[in-house]
């Protein structure tokens, strides 16, 4: 009997179909070793496809004895992160059976499997509620830990009522799974706070370690997230105070005691309750006082666990009312943890200081020589940490000292902390410089040191300050002529220093200056050194067109023939970059055409008016004479025709205006003019305020305020506000802003804002803009909301005009 070719090999084909169908499928421990044993990972997927298959076709028959074992290898699948979202109805089957190994798996895989975003999560509602009604503790714990992991917040109104009387079974095992469950409960929705309030009282009283621990989490939620919770447990502070008391002289039991410290995670979690209600409320803080000295002077050190209930007594004492004592207590504990070899520690308590600087500023001083030391530090995010808490330690008193120290670190940190330590020194010594002799040779160090790495406004700022110090003029000139001989590569030294040789070459000739060692300079050692830079290729344009510049200004200083200050100026009329041509061909047409007016355009420039902690007494100057010309007589009458004409070019009505009689053509005599007229500002108006963020109820404001006296400074105070029903905690807002601009942040109000509209956090910022620059702000808020981590970076470009123009 014969065969066709094609009915054969489809019969063929059929039989091993047949034969892969009713292939056994392998044990749970069979898979994990086939798919551990697979060489590559396209062997791996290999398996997993066959086992899957066998998996489907089991619960297409509805296999109800081994459902839960090809369940079982579907969440081993799943762990490995293959796709396993067709056994969600099983779990939903297994958890309605009436056996334990099926509710096990059912449970399991429902936490695994679902979660809110899937409707199926729904169904397992009525099965939870009847395993919860039974008095069978290993199914009640299954279905809490199911609820605690994956509930909704429907699941949470509907359950809640059967979780409250789980809080009072006799059974602890139940109980505190009971409590983490609440937990969760309370988190998804804050207005169940009402139904655990009672139970709360009770099981403070318990001795089970693991209840008191849970219960102490809960009243912590509960008063995180509801005032009303929060003015109910600050009548059991006596009561959490002598449970810790108790831990502290006593203890807890051997069992959960840490390296000789007992039961620190209980201790630590007491204390960040007790700091939530004692905050903003006397009575509760004083009740706590003495207990916090106690935990603070009994506490060892030695070990990791110790330092753990330290830094928490710490946070503690400094967020309640707290005698300045035990402030002073809590700052030197974070002084000792300066001396820790754990860098972790060293970092809380560089972290801590910052914050406190601001409030405690005497006590943070004490501590000063060892933050100074941890400028040393290997660590990158260690010595960053104390660069910022030395530039906030400097202040009037010892500005030379910590100068010093923060000159010192300049030379030898590390690159990516130059920036902002040149940055900090070159703030500090604007506030805070006792001499401008003083302040100039910061700058100027600095400038030495790390001139590539300073701001853009670095130059002007100390133009404008040896601008202004008339009698360091020659000083000046003489300290920046030394540095540029000695190196022409740092550009904003050299920039400093061709404006001061520009300016002031006559006083460096003349060589008498009693500051410094007289220096014997000729006009040709001068000119070859700017020539020096103009041909140099580390010059940039804007270096080339100061040198430039310089070299004219001396034309009208020096007392020899300025032909090679004229060939050098038409070489650079040829130049390629626009910016110097320009200023090339210039420069020649006014030796050209204009000579005999060069003297007179090539002047000093006028002293400029200082915006800063350095223009205090030019501005106190200026109101005295202010006043002083209050009390003068009034000024003649072709002065106020003077002014009726000024008024009306603004405002293009000239009909009543009286006309003037010629005036004296000459600039001197039109200058004392203008400066006779007593014409006052008007005082500015006010800023409209700013909406920058709101995100769940966070809404942060932006306002703004102009010092008349300053018009340069902005100061704008940031306002964080919380109308949800969560806390938000953890708040930082960083801020930064353009290279041509000037930030100081100071220390917020707080790091917490009360839900429900409670006290805000408020911080203030101070912007200088010296040059009207249009101001752009880039923003970055962390917090902590609803116990979840929030991360918002974006630029406010909407600023107000009034408040840079």
């Amino acid at each position: 009997m014969g065969f066709s070719g094609g009915g054969w090999s489809r019969n063929l084909e059929t039989h091993f179909q047949k034969v892969r169908m009713v292939a056994p499928s392998l044990k749970l421990q069979d898979l994990i070793e086939e798919i551990r044993g697979a060489k590559t990972q396209a062997q791996e997927r290999e398996v997993i496809q066959k086992e899957c298959a066998h998996i489907r076709a089991s619960f297409r028959d509805g296999d109800p004895v081994h459902r839960h074992r090809q369940l079982a290898k579907l969440l081993y699948v799943h762990m490995l992160g293959y796709p396993a979202h067709f056994g969600q109805m099983e779990c939903l089957k297994l958890i309605a059976s009436s056996r334990f190994t099926d509710k096990r798996v059912g449970y399991l895989g429902a936490m695994l499997l679902l979660d809110e975003r899937h409707d199926a999560h729904l169904l397992i509602t009525n099965s939870i509620k009847n395993d919860l009604s039974q008095g069978i503790q290993p199914v009640q714990g299954l279905a809490l830990c199911t609820l605690s992991t994956m509930g909704s917040a429907e699941m949470c109104r509907d359950l809640a009522p059967e979780v409250e009387k789980l809080l009072l079974q006799p059974s602890p095992y139940v109980r505190k799974k009971a409590i983490l469950t609440a937990v969760h409960m309370i988190r998804k929705v804050p207005e169940l706070s009402s139904v655990f309030l009672p139970p709360c009282v009770h099981l403070l009283h318990e001795r089970h370690h693991g209840i008191l621990l849970g219960t102490i989490t809960l009243i912590t939620e509960l008063c995180e997230r509801s005032p009303a919770a929060l003015r109910h447990f600050r009548k059991v502070v006596p009561q959490l105070v002598q449970i810790l008391r108790t831990l502290v002289t006593t203890g807890y039991s051997t069992e959960h005691s840490i390296s000789g410290v007992s039961d620190p995670f209980l201790q630590v979690q007491i204390l960040h309750l007790l700091r939530i209600l004692g905050r903003n409320h006397e009575e509760s803080s004083e009740t706590m006082n003495d207990l916090l000295a106690q935990v603070a002077t009994n506490t060892d050190t030695s070990r990791n666990a110790g330092n753990a209930v330290l830094f928490e007594t710490v946070l503690t004492i400094m967020d309640i009312h707290s005698a300045a004592g035990l402030r002073v207590l809590a700052v030197n504990i974070l002084g000792r943890f300066l001396l820790n070899s754990d860098r972790n520690i060293r970092y809380v308590a560089l972290t801590s200081l910052l914050r406190l600087v601001q409030s405690d500023h005497s006590a943070v001083q004490r501590h000063r020589p060892t933050v100074v030391d941890c400028l040393q530090e290997t660590d990158a995010s260690l010595s960053r940490r104390a660069l910022e808490l030395s530039l906030a330690l400097v202040n009037s008193s010892n500005v030379r000292a910590m100068m010093q120290e923060l000159q010192a670190f300049l030379e030898s940190c590390p690159p990516d902390l130059r920036a902002d330590c040149a940055s900090g020194i070159l703030l500090a010594a604007e506030r805070f410089a006792p001499t401008k002799r003083w302040h100039i040779d910061t700058i100027l160090h600095v400038l030495t040191t790390a001139g590539a790495h300073v701001r853009d406004d670095a130059v002007a700022n100390l133009t404008q300050l040896i601008g202004g110090a008339q009698e360091l003029h020659a000083y000046s000139v003489h300290r920046l002529y030394n540095a540029l001989a000695e190196d022409i590569s740092q550009q904003p030294l050299v920039q400093v220093a061709a404006w001061c040789i520009g300016e002031y070459g006559d006083l460096l000739l003349e060589g008498n200056c009693e500051e410094i060692e007289p220096l014997q300079v000729d006009e040709e050692e001068v000119l070859a050194l700017l020539e020096k830079v103009l041909q140099s290729h580390m010059s940039l344009p804007a270096t080339r067109g100061y040198a430039l510049t310089a070299l004219m200004k001396l034309s009208t200083r020096l007392q020899g023939d300025n032909n090679r200050i004229r060939q050098v100026v038409s070489i650079y009329r040829s130049c390629l970059d626009v910016e110097l041509q320009q200023r090339a061909v210039e420069y020649d047409t006014l030796f050209r055409k204009y000579d005999h007016m060069r003297a007179a355009i090539l002047e000093k420039m006028p002293l400029v008016e200082r915006d800063g902690p350095q223009a205090d007494e030019e501005a106190k100057q200026s109101k005295e004479a202010a006043q002083l010309s209050e009390a003068a007589p009034a000024p003649t009458e072709p002065q106020a025709s003077q002014l009726l004409d000024l008024l009306d070019l603004l405002d293009g009505a000239s009909g009543d205006a009286q006309h003037l009689p010629p005036l004296d053509p000459s600039p001197g005599v039109a200058l004392v003019y203008l400066l006779d007229l007593p014409c006052a500002p008007p005082p500015p108006a006010p800023i409209p305020d700013l909406k920058v963020f709101e995100r769940e109820g966070v809404q942060l404001n932006l306002s703004f305020i102009r010092p008349p006296e300053n018009p340069a400074l902005l100061l704008i105070t940031i306002t964080a506000t919380n109308s949800s029903e969560g806390d938000v905690t953890n708040f930082i807002c960083q801020a930064a802003v353009p290279k041509s601009l000037q930030l100081q942040l100071q220390a917020p109000s707080g790091n917490t804002v009360p839900a429900q509209g409670g006290l805000p956090i408020t911080q203030l910022f101070r912007i200088l803009n010296p040059n009207k620059a249009p101001l752009r702000l880039k923003l970055r808020l962390t917090y902590n909301h609803f116990h979840q981590s929030v991360q918002e970076i974006f630029e406010v470009n909407n600023l107000p005009v009034e408040s840079w123009q």
